[in-house]
């Protein structure tokens, strides 16, 4: 019997970090549909992520109707600061910062997410960090860096841009530690449509403000089905599938762990830009790819059957 519930659970983690992966993967090439439905004179950064997943919510909520409200107050509040962190505040300082700083430092300082989860995992439960942890994640950010300088760009330093960067990163790690203590408690599909919830509402007003014509008419646009198709994707794939299987992935893995597949959005992106949008693979690029699957490899190795060691 015991031997049955290990295959079992075992199964469970391979799923799991196949989800984490497919999530990932989601995510890195929703870049591409994301800079298509932007591109000539398409819609803004706040109409991408408030029509994205406000059509997000709604295909959630025919799904989860026979319960709208948590269990608590304490619950709710939980679910408005991860749908905050997660959501509105993650996607908007990362817009912003594009606009003051270089591309290349934002993919940078974002993809440091999962550093600043296992630093917050490490405070927050008082735990220590296996030291194979930090050499496997700061091997995993130099590969980063290479894919992100290979096309020849260099590191500006632009102090409000950056720390936006580093802010929207934050954020992501805030919303990994305070979405774990209801996980266990609410079903998949449940947590993922309050997450959509609370940061479509906080993003709202920022859409009122933006000065611009809605541009939701081009998803209707027959001459134009890029938009249509691109739109969908985003928010059948790369919002209610991803989200629902990564935070699946989090209630198995773990939050460190899942939160390490991070890593592989730049190299995805880069492979998938290469075919969809003609853009060229250099040989740094292939160089971070190696170094961030060689970080990704060392941390597990290291942490053995959780990320840290107690003290």
């Amino acid at each position: 019997m015991k031997l049955n519930n290990k295959i079992g659970g075992n199964y469970l983690v391979y799923v799991a970090h196949i989800g984490a992966l497919l999530t990932v993967t989601f995510w890195a090439t929703s870049f591409l549909s994301t800079k298509v439905l932007m591109e000539s004179g398409g819609f803004t950064p706040v109409e991408m992520y408030v029509y994205r997943f406000t059509g997000a919510y709604f295909l959630l909520l025919l799904l989860t109707l026979k319960k709208i409200f948590s269990d608590s107050w304490r619950d709710e509040l939980t679910f408005l600061i991860s749908g905050i962190c997660s959501g509105s505040l993650y996607f908007i300082t990362e817009n912003i910062a594009l606009q003051l700083t270089k591309a290349g430092n934002v993919s940078l300082l974002a993809s440091i997410s999962p550093l600043f989860t296992t630093l917050l995992m490490a405070i927050v439960f008082k735990q220590k960090i296996k030291s194979g942890v930090i050499v496997g994640s700061g091997i995993a950010i130099l590969g980063v860096a290479c894919i992100i300088l290979g096309n020849g760009e260099s590191l500006e330093l632009r102090p409000t841009g950056d720390l936006l960067a580093l802010a929207a990163a934050l954020c992501w790690a805030i919303y990994t530690i305070a979405i774990r203590r209801v996980i266990p408690t609410y079903t998949t599909l449940f947590v993922t449509r309050k997450l959509f919830f609370y940061g479509v509402v906080t993003a709202l007003p920022l859409l009122f403000l933006q000065g611009e014509p809605s541009h939701l008419s081009l998803l209707f646009d027959v001459y134009q089905p890029r938009y249509f198709f691109n739109f969908i994707f985003l928010v059948m794939c790369c919002s209610v599938l991803a989200y629902i299987i990564w935070n699946e992935a989090m209630k198995i893995l773990g939050a460190v762990t899942a939160n390490n597949y991070l890593y592989l959005q730049p190299p995805i992106t880069m492979v998938a830009a290469s075919f969809f949008l003609d853009e060229h693979i250099f040989t740094m690029g292939i160089i971070g790819c190696l170094l961030v699957i060689a970080g990704l490899i060392i941390s597990d190795k290291w942490k053995g059957s959780i990320w840290f060691k107690k003290k």
